[in-house]
């Protein structure tokens, strides 16, 4: 499939959800939790900048769902859907796109597959990416958080000197005063 609209995407989504959902542990009776469960949903948007508006009536809460900004991810309908089912959307933040692993391996992905190749046709694109897919999902790569950038951020806090138990730190230590003897 080349495109896939919100009409397309968004019932394809639901199924794929509903599965993962079924999967999951049966909800509890409904009890005291009932009203201990709206204070969760709560404590879940105490952090966001842009907080949806919850429904009145809401299941527990069964999932965290992260997803990325796209308009059609925050569309009323879906993101009703998912409350009624007991799942809360994050959504990425808008200039965190490196926070989604995914977009690391789409990129290494398609510069493995069309490494000084040249697509005549989409349908040939698509079949070079698919290859590469199968390639990567007999041999997985681990992803680990570090590497070069994160060792010269390292190597930078270690060359700054603190002031005094603060915050603030110099690039240069500073020279302390001696006490003269009298």
């Amino acid at each position: 499939m080349e495109h896939a609209p919100n009409s397309v995407l968004h019932p394809w989504f639901k199924a794929e959800l509903t599965a993962v959902l079924d999967a999951l542990p049966a909800l509890p009776a409904k009890t005291a939790e009932a009203q201990a469960s709206r204070a969760f949903w709560e404590t879940w948007q105490a952090g966001l900048t842009v907080r949806p508006t919850l429904l009145a009536d809401l299941p527990p809460l069964r999932l965290l769902l992260v997803l990325d900004n796209l308009t059609g991810h925050k569309s009323a309908d879906l993101v009703c859907w998912l409350f009624q089912h007991g799942v809360m959307p994050l959504y990425t933040p808008l200039g965190g796109s490196w926070l989604n692993l995914a977009e690391s391996v789409q990129r290494i992905l398609a510069r493995r597959a069309l490494d000084g190749q040249h697509p005549e046709t989409s349908a040939q694109l698509r079949e070079w990416l698919a290859a590469e897919v199968r390639g990567w999902n007999a041999h997985p790569t681990a992803f680990f958080w570090g590497g070069k950038r994160a060792a010269r951020r390292q190597r930078a806090r270690e060359r700054r000197h603190a002031l005094g138990g603060a915050a603030g730190y110099t690039r240069r230590p500073i020279a302390r005063s001696r006490a003269r003897a009298a």
